[in-house]
């Protein structure tokens, strides 16, 4: 056997994959679900992480991720971080242009390689917001249902036509907090 081999290669990616995840404060069935690792292999790994690590440990969240779609659009910050969130996502490639609708199931968009593409637009993310809003889990959620797009969609501002995350059953189109307060007036 060599060390070369896909298999030795696709497990050292997993535990790449769930170490970027552990540092972002995922969830074990977050990590699971998007590595494919065992929870006990995911609970060693990240008790050998923390034990080379100096400072501060990643807090280790308990519970069930966040599930309302409503945190995305409830207040402008928000809806300024999910729409950079997103058009990051959009970028780097971890949502897909087309999105699922009813051709696939939710949990086929887990994947390492999408994955490694979602850790490195919440990266970029973090780099640029001071003190971010949106958790890791968080943006696991939106990526989710902006995949499936049956609560939550990308659109545009009616009249400057920014890039939003907006609620696919809005009765009118969205508008940016810029052009939101000069509508009103």
């Amino acid at each position: 056997m060599r060390i070369h081999d896909d298999r030795y290669s696709r497990d050292q990616r997993r535990h790449e994959v769930a170490l970027r995840f552990i540092r972002h404060e995922a969830r074990t069935h977050t990590i699971r679900a998007w590595t494919g690792l065992s929870d006990d292999r995911i609970r060693k790994l990240y008790r050998n992480y923390t034990s080379d690590i100096g400072g501060p440990r990643p807090v280790r969240h308990r519970g069930k991720s966040p599930q309302q779609p409503a945190f995305f659009t409830r207040s402008t910050r928000a809806r300024q971080e999910s729409a950079l969130l997103a058009s990051l996502c959009r970028l780097v490639g971890a949502l897909p242009a087309g999105g699922a609708g009813d051709r696939e199931p939710a949990r086929s968009l887990a994947g390492l390689g999408r994955g490694e593409l979602l850790c490195q637009a919440y990266e970029s993310y973090r780099s640029l917001i001071g003190a971010p809003l949106l958790s890791f889990e968080h943006a696991v959620f939106l990526l989710h249902a902006l995949w499936r797009a049956d609560e939550l969609v990308i659109g545009a501002c009616r009249d400057c036509g920014a890039v939003l995350v907006a609620d696919r059953w809005a009765m009118r189109p969205p508008s940016c907090s810029v052009c939101a307060p000069a509508a009103k007036a």
